[in-house]
C-alpha cells in the first residue's frame, strides 16, 4: 500500500511540474531549437550579476524555450491562432497581448489558489515563433525583457544565433548541391 502511494504522490510531482501539452506537442510536431532552464540556469546566464534580471526570474521554477523557423515549418496564422486557442484549452488566460521591437507578444498564465502557477510567452515575427513556456511566473510588464535578456546573454544568444545561422548556412549549401551531414 505503501508504494502505491508513494508512486501516486511521485507521479503527481511529475504531472504537476511539467510543461504544458500544447508546448510539448509543438515541439514534437516542428523542427526547432528547443532549450530548458531551470532556476539556477537562470541565475548563471546573469553574468553581470543584473539585480532587475535577478528580479525578473525569482519566480520561475522551469523554463522551456522553443525556436521554430515559421518559413520552414509552414507555421501560418491560422496555426498561431489554433496555439493560442489550445494554451485557453490548458485553463491558461489571455493576459496580455503587445507589439515590441518587431514582435508580436501573447501573454498567458494559469492560476491555483490565487497564485500564478505557470506563464506561456508566445512572441512571433514575420520568420519565427517563439516560445517561453514558464513553471512558476513573471511580472507582465516584464515578459518582453526576459526575451531580451536571453537574447543578450553570451551563451544564449550565441546558441540561438549559431542555431539561425546553421540553418542558413545549410539553405546555401543545398542551393549550391553541396551534401550535408
Amino acid at each position: 500500500m505503501k508504494i502505491i502511494c508513494l508512486s501516486v504522490f511521485v507521479f503527481g510531482a511529475i504531472v504537476a511540474s511539467a510543461q504544458t501539452t500544447t508546448t510539448e506537442e509543438l515541439d514534437k510536431k516542428y523542427e526547432g531549437l528547443s532549450l530548458y532552464f531551470y532556476k539556477n540556469t537562470l541565475r548563471m546566464l546573469n553574468q553581470k550579476e543584473n539585480k532587475d534580471f535577478d528580479e525578473l526570474i525569482k519566480d520561475i521554477e522551469k523554463m522551456k524555450f522553443l525556436m521554430i523557423d515559421k518559413l520552414k515549418s509552414n507555421f501560418d496564422d491560422s496555426q498561431y491562432r489554433k496555439l493560442k486557442k489550445d494554451y485557453q484549452s490548458e485553463s491558461y488566460d489571455e493576459m496580455m497581448t503587445s507589439r515590441f521591437q518587431g514582435k508580436k507578444f501573447d501573454v498567458y498564465i494559469k492560476e491555483k489558489d490565487g497564485r500564478v502557477k505557470g506563464t506561456v510567452i508566445l512572441a512571433s515575427d514575420s520568420s519565427n515563433l517563439y516560445v517561453l513556456d514558464i513553471i512558476g511566473r513573471v511580472a507582465l510588464d516584464k515578459a518582453t525583457s526576459l526575451f531580451n535578456s536571453l537574447d543578450n546573454s553570451a551563451d544564449i544568444g550565441k546558441r540561438i544565433k549559431d542555431f539561425v545561422s546553421d540553418d542558413d548556412h545549410s539553405k546555401k549549401k543545398k542551393e549550391r548541391g553541396v551534401k550535408i551531414d
